[in-house]
């Protein structure tokens, strides 16, 4: 399935996605434009299966894309455990008015708890 590429050179998307999902572990739930929620909302999945893989080399996938230890840490800890028993659906978006400067589209993606 072909994925939005943002307008963006695929090093650049690649780096604004790893910034966005470490954000979003770190702090639960982020405001962003709706079409960064959506692609996020596919990498932050893979994320969080890895996380309930638990294994070593799950692990350091995950670290291999996100940006910081810590909150790989939480991930795999913290997280993982809250979805055991949930098969999929681990994030939501939720659209808001546009934004004042361009008029583009808001969203806030969160952790489904």
């Amino acid at each position: 399935m072909a994925r939005s590429r943002l307008r963006r050179v695929s090093g650049a998307r690649k780096a604004l996605l790893r910034s966005l999902v470490t954000a979003l572990f770190q702090y639960g739930r982020i405001t962003t434009t709706e079409s960064k929620a959506k692609e996020l909302r596919h990498v932050a999945d893979k994320m969080i299966s890895l996380a309930k893989r638990g294994d070593l080399h799950a692990r350091r996938q995950a670290e291999a894309f996100i940006m910081d230890k810590a909150v790989t840490k939480k991930l795999f800890d913290e997280t993982a455990k809250k979805y055991t028993e949930r098969n999929g659906g681990y994030t939501r978006v939720l659209k808001l008015e546009a934004r004042l400067g361009d008029n583009a589209p808001q969203a806030i993606i969160e952790l489904v708890d």
